[in-house]
């Protein structure tokens, strides 16, 4: 008996996550788009409207960590979170938060480290990380805030494991807009109590 379409759909989304999963474990791809994309072109359907959203892969991600990286993910994603905190603590004055996969634990040996600060000053970053003597790139990310795209300021530095770590710097009115979430973004409280628990 044929199976339902529906169900044949949600059979191949989730063949996808998992492949695109492989893809960044083994492979380090960092980019969810271009997992996914490719993970398509692999299995034959290029052509599919139907690609896993991120939140799948990244699940499938934690299982295939959890499988075949189990002896060696936890001490990456240690160092990564480490790496993390101590920016946080340096970057104290601008209130971070981590988010993304070093959070959620689904990063890998290639991963990058995600922050993001909240200042109404969109130079005050920028001069501290001049006056500190901080290395980094500049650059800018257009996010939704408020029910409307903004261009926000971004700067990348180099954390001492090497890992990259990107500022993302949101005016103070973002802080209660509902982009932030308790499970999605983490203080430096709850960073640090993560690596307690690890």
């Amino acid at each position: 008996m044929a199976k339902p379409p529906d169900q044949k759909r949600d059979l191949m989304r989730e063949r996808l996550a998992h492949q695109a999963a492989r893809l960044m474990a083994e492979e380090g791809v960092g980019d969810y788009a271009f997992a996914k994309r490719k993970a398509a072109r692999q299995l034959g359907a290029s052509d599919t409207q139907h690609l896993p959203s991120n939140e799948e892969v990244e699940a499938a991600l934690q299982v295939y960590r959890s499988l075949y990286q189990r002896d060696s993910h936890p001490g990456v994603l240690h160092q990564l979170r480490e790496d993390a905190l101590a920016a946080m603590r340096l970057l104290a004055p601008f209130n971070p938060y981590l988010t993304g996969s070093v959070l959620s634990g689904a990063a890998g040996a290639n991963s990058d480290i995600n922050l993001i600060l909240f200042s109404d000053d969109a130079k005050a970053v920028l001069l501290f990380l001049l006056k500190h003597e901080i290395e980094f790139e500049d650059g800018e990310w257009r996010v939704r805030i408020a029910g409307h795209e903004e261009t926000a300021p971004s700067y990348t530095i180099e954390g001492a494991s090497g890992a990259l770590i990107h500022i993302l710097v949101l005016p103070e009115n973002a802080r209660n807009s509902g982009l932030r979430h308790p499970e999605t973004h983490a203080d430096t409280a709850a960073v640090a109590a993560l690596l307690g628990a690890a």
